[in-house]
């Protein structure tokens, strides 16, 4: 892709990511729970003109395909059909699903799922081996340095100490417990155009469970994340459709569904602490 056309491309997904979803769950508790502060973030990302023209700039456009063409570009890294942005909408600019931007600030960090602190170049390979069912990349990847490079060119504008609001998925509650059987019923009615009655998806949507899925150590394994993202986000350009209930639902039938495996999975939380809704 040549440098005007990706300009142009990712000037209409920032537009999108600003414009397209609004997110009551995060900017009402956030204003309501916190109250405002000298140190809180806005969610400004960078214009596609300030990439510079040089090795460095490269290697920002090589993280953006790498992100948004995983399959392509990383393809000897990704044991499953999923490409980064289909977690990290938008190539990471959508500030309701686990936005990029900002996210160079926060690392290095600790992390108590491993136990120890983790830099974003770890946290990147985390997301290869557990989420794309794949297997980390070298550290002297230029593939690895690439997204490295592209995450903290959307970082830029975010001071450093600052508070990220839009960190992570807006989070929901459900009023009961989930019922998987309830959600397979919305599932059939909001969700096959695009995911498929069996899950497996097509050209506009990644496959939610099977071989070509993300692994049961991923976060979107937890019935609790996936249900907030998909609140947030589907169907897809019509977030915030659905109840908090019926979104829990349908996760807990995406994810009562099998999936790949994850070797390493006898070493997480090794301090305590794991999430009652993880899957293993």
């Amino acid at each position: 892709m040549d440098r005007l056309t990706w300009s142009l491309v990712l000037t209409v997904t920032l537009l999108n990511g600003c414009m397209g979803s609004q997110s009551p769950s995060l900017h009402e508790a956030s204003s309501t729970n916190q109250g405002s502060s000298a140190f809180d973030a806005i969610f400004s990302p960078p214009s596609p003109e300030t990439i510079p023209g040089d090795q460095r700039g490269e290697q920002i456009r090589l993280g953006y395909q790498i992100v948004v063409r995983t399959q392509e570009y990383a393809k000897a890294y990704v044991g499953n059909a999923l490409n980064c942005t289909n977690c990290h909408l938008d190539a990471g600019l959508d500030p309701n699903a686990a936005s990029f931007v900002g996210l160079s600030r926060v690392y290095p960090e600790y992390r108590d799922r491993v136990g120890h602190a983790v830099s974003l170049a770890d946290r990147i390979n985390e997301c290869f081996e557990r989420n794309l069912n794949g297997k980390a990349l070298p550290p002297d990847s230029s593939k690895l340095q690439a997204v490295v490079s592209y995450i903290e060119w959307l970082s830029q504008d975010v001071p450093t100490g600052s508070r990220i609001e839009w960190r992570g998925i807006p989070k929901i509650h459900p009023s009961r417990q989930p019922d998987p059987g309830s959600g397979k019923k919305v599932f059939t009615a909001r969700c096959v155009f695009c995911h498929a009655a069996d899950g497996q998806g097509g050209l506009i949507a990644p496959p939610l469970w099977g071989p070509r899925s993300y692994t049961i150590a991923s976060g979107m394994a937890r019935v609790s994340v996936a249900a907030s993202f998909i609140k947030a986000n589907m169907p897809r350009t019509r977030g915030w459709a659905l109840s908090d209930d019926d979104a829990y639902d349908v996760a807990a039938y995406i994810n009562s569904q099998p999936r790949p495996d994850f070797s390493g999975k006898a070493k997480d939380w090794p301090r305590g602490g794991k999430p009652p809704d993880v899957p293993y």
